[in-house]
């Protein structure tokens, strides 16, 4: 019952969302699959690995398909978005924890620097 209630709460957030509290929940989406991602290389679980990276890397490809180039900062996102997917690849391929945490530290980059214009908005 409690976890019914639970994802009820979860869809009427989504569902009520403003856009840039959407992307905000996508960076957060990110991070935590980062963050699962990098518990399955300690423990050698390359399938969770596998799983939550290619997780991340749908949510860069979404934030990148997002973008509005009518906006000159939306060249500068996509640069950001394609290095992150690219680390995210590789780090999948090698299955190595120091490119996952580099993309993991642009991905929180971007979660913070998207709160700052949310405030400032």
């Amino acid at each position: 019952m409690a976890m019914n209630a639970a994802a009820t709460y979860q869809d009427s957030k989504i569902l009520t969302a403003t856009a840039a509290e959407l992307t905000l929940m996508l960076y957060e989406g990110a991070i935590k699959f980062c963050n699962l991602a990098l518990m399955g290389l300690e423990k050698k679980d390359y399938f969770k690995t596998n799983i939550n990276i290619v997780k991340a890397e749908q949510i860069i490809a979404e934030l990148r398909g997002t973008l509005d180039f009518k906006y000159p900062v939306a060249k500068s996102f996509e640069e950001v978005y394609n290095l992150i997917y690219s680390r995210l690849i590789q780090a999948n391929i090698k299955k190595d924890d120091e490119t996952l945490t580099e993309a993991l530290g642009y991905i929180r980059e971007m979660r913070d620097t998207w709160k700052e214009v949310m405030r400032l908005a």
